[in-house]
């Protein structure tokens, strides 16, 4: 528990079971009833739980008990317990898949004799029970085993007095392995061992294609705390320096930071020059000037001098941790998105269950055995079981993605298809997105080649990424000897038995320097300053793409940090007639929030630490694969290469996805629709109920499988 400045008092939980929109507004409305709480909010895909409330007057063993009272398990919230778990559970729902799969493959050397024994009557009585018994001995040991994730679920459910899905799953599972026992023991023609096998190895892999992708959503935050530094140098009051854990910096401590390390805390500077690289803040590519008294951000990286910093704030309060609770917010929002097939999901167990309970007692008033009134009930929950409708969304998911691995595009998101299918905007960051984010000397800059040459001299002796830009243009060659680099100013040397400089206007004695370019000065002792320009390389095919998308009905804009002349160029080179620069990631965050309430639905595509925010607040997002880990952790689509085409064949191959899912779901309705009634009336066995209900799992995986065609490509 944690003292909290703004509410009173915090808590953060690990809640174990949570994993649809109704578990989470379940716990959150639970939990906000209890007196004084303030706030309550669950990350289904962290699941952490933040409880704040106003006094002491709860004590946080009510807030676990309350959690632990509507059916899920609740524990202190500790990270690296919380990817044990994730990790643990994982491997479970795996083995569970491999034994129910291996169990099938077992039962059917058994099954098929029955069955074709059946038509020509040509095994005896005798063989046919061992057959059974054989049958049996694979088969409820795995449903036992297997089916502990359902019967698990099923259970805390009951015990709550609600029912959810899997209720009606581990009821038919029950009953057809009951079933099927009580019939081997009379020596009855038909078990269904077969039938309990196959069902649950349909069930789990939907069930782990669920938890797989869903598990990839969870990085971000492990990426944004990576970025700070673990340890800072402190300095005493009598000046020594001495290592402290980034925690235990508070408000008004001065802290060393050498070249090369990254500043853990928000503060300002004291002492030093030097330059800093902001770019994965901002998203601005010229590395920035530090000098006293100027305010600097955690995470951006000191390039060059010695700098003493005095703290402003906390670790917990810095820049850094702002973008990392929008990205919580963020994929807090993403996780309460309902998919279409939880939708249809809710109407399963009340109608199953009232279908099968009918049956049964319209069998019985009828006049039939209580063993075939509960034959056909037990059918009527096989041939309706949710395979093909728990399969209709992963199914599709698995061969979008291998087909859209092809193209270097990776999916991380369980739902992320859905969401890009439906996208009405789209926003691009410029730096690294519709630029290669790799700054090149502007070749119509009307600089010589001697002052090329000589520059490079400098340039190779210099680390800055505006120097390397010179040598790179320059070509292979030596660098001048006895070079130094002076920290937030640039390089010097004698060239020549002269003073040369390469670096800010003002050091090397331009007073009127433009801006808006990004720029070096090179400048030989009496001779006129050299000025040099650079741009962000456009993607080869970025406007290509640009065009493409305003073909299928977007108009593109930027968002961007950089400054507003280096936008706009990349803007008119692009054709896209909207963008802004200078942004913040807050304001990037607000922009999107402000389209949302337009009613828009907008694709972001960033790649910087400060799109991180606004990645995860998009109704859908993609980063390169150049991007910051941050944000390819907050990015739903990670694409690969230089081509900016990717993100138009993710959009296609959505488009393609969701009609396959809807053909998916009608054909589940459809077959749910004719199935059930023919189950009732008692014209299927629970045999002929399990191969109905696989081979509607087969339909619906076989329409999925027209998706690896490129013939679906959307116009």
């Amino acid at each position: 528990m944690q003292h909290d400045r703004a509410t009173g008092l915090s808590l953060e939980l690990l809640v174990r079971g949570a994993r649809c929109a109704g578990c989470l507004a379940k716990i959150e409305s639970g939990v906000m009833a209890l007196p004084s709480v303030s706030t309550a909010r669950l990350n289904l895909t962290t699941g952490r739980l933040s409880v704040a409330w106003q006094d002491d007057r709860i004590d946080p063993r009510t807030i676990v008990q309350r959690v632990i009272d509507l059916g899920y398990q609740a524990q202190p919230f500790d990270p690296s317990k919380a990817q044990a778990v994730i990790d643990q559970e994982g491997r479970h729902l795996l083995i569970c898949m491999a034994v129910a799969a291996f169990a099938a493959m077992n039962i059917m050397m058994f099954s098929v004799p029955i069955w074709s024994a059946h038509f020509n009557g040509e095994m005896e009585e005798g063989t046919r029970t061992m057959f059974h018994w054989i049958s049996a001995c694979i088969a409820l040991p795995t449903a036992a085993y297997s089916g502990m994730p359902f019967f698990k679920s099923a259970w805390n459910a009951l015990k709550k007095g609600r029912a959810n899905m899997d209720v009606p799953i581990s009821l038919g599972v029950l009953l057809a392995s009951s079933l099927s026992v009580i019939e081997t023991f009379r020596g009855g023609e038909h078990a269904y061992f077969d039938a309990v096998a196959m069902l649950l190895f349909f069930l789990l892999i939907g069930r782990y294609l669920d938890h797989a992708l869903r598990q990839k959503a969870r990085q971000a935050a492990r990426d944004l705390l990576a970025l700070q530094a673990v340890t800072a140098s402190r300095l005493s009051t009598d000046g020594m320096a001495t290592s402290v854990a980034i925690s235990e910096i508070k408000p008004g401590d001065r802290l060393v930071i050498m070249p090369g390390d990254r500043i853990p805390v928000d503060g300002s500077i004291l002492e030093g020059v030097s330059e800093a690289d902001f770019s994965l803040l901002t998203g601005e590519t010229a590395p920035i000037a530090l000098g006293r008294g100027q305010a600097v951000r955690a995470g951006a990286l000191n390039l060059s001098g010695r700098l003493v910093l005095q703290a402003s704030a906390r670790s917990d309060d810095s820049f850094l941790a702002e973008i990392a609770r929008l990205v919580d917010m963020g994929e807090q929002g993403k996780s309460v998105y309902v998919r279409w097939a939880d939708k249809a999901a809710k109407l399963y167990v009340p109608v199953v269950h009232t279908a099968a309970f009918l049956t049964a007692v319209t069998w019985l008033l009828l006049g039939a055995e209580p063993r075939v009134a509960i034959l056909n009930a037990c059918a009527v929950l096989i041939i309706t079981c949710p395979c093909a409708l728990g399969l209709a969304v992963p199914a599709v998911q698995v061969v979008a993605s291998g087909r859209l691995f092809k193209r270097g595009i990776l999916l991380k998101s369980g739902d992320a298809l859905e969401r890009l299918a439906e996208i009405d905007f789209i926003a691009f960051d410029k730096t690294g997105v519709l630029t290669l984010g790799q700054p090149q000397l502007r070749t119509h800059g009307g600089v010589s080649d001697e002052a090329l040459t000589q520059a490079a001299l400098l340039a190779r002796a210099s680390r800055h990424p505006l120097a390397r830009a010179i040598a790179r243009a320059a070509g292979p060659g030596p660098a001048i000897e006895a070079a130094h680099e002076v920290p937030g100013c640039g390089v010097e040397a004698q060239l020549g038995g002269l003073r040369a400089r390469l670096g800010r206007a003002s050091w090397v004695g331009v007073e009127h320097a433009q801006s808006e370019e990004t720029e070096l000065y090179f400048g030989v002792q009496g001779q006129d300053p050299v000025r040099f320009c650079f741009d962000d390389t456009l993607r080869s095919d970025t406007l290509h793409t640009i065009q493409s998308l305003k073909v299928r009905g977007f108009q593109p804009i930027i968002l961007s940090g950089d400054r507003q002349g280096a936008v706009a160029r990349v803007a008119e080179a692009a054709a896209i007639e909207t963008y802004l620069g200078e942004l913040t990631p807050f304001e990037k965050a607000a922009y999107l929030d402000d389209l949302k309430a337009r009613g828009h639905r907008v694709l972001m595509v960033g790649d910087g630490l400060n799109d991180a925010p606004a990645l995860a607040k998009a109704f859908v997002s993609m980063a390169p694969g150049t991007a910051a880990d941050a944000s390819q952790s907050a990015a739903d689509l990670v694409f690969q290469g230089e081509q900016l085409g990717t993100v138009l064949e993710a959009i296609d191959v959505a488009r393609a996805a969701k009609k396959r899912v809807m053909e998916n779901f009608w054909f589940a309705a459809l077959y749910n629709f004719v199935a059930a009634p023919i189950a009732m009336f008692g014209l299927v066995t629970p045999f002929i109920a399990a191969i109905a209900m696989s081979s509607s799992s087969i339909i619906v995986t076989l329409n999925a499988l027209r998706l690896a065609s490129n013939r679906n490509r959307e116009g």
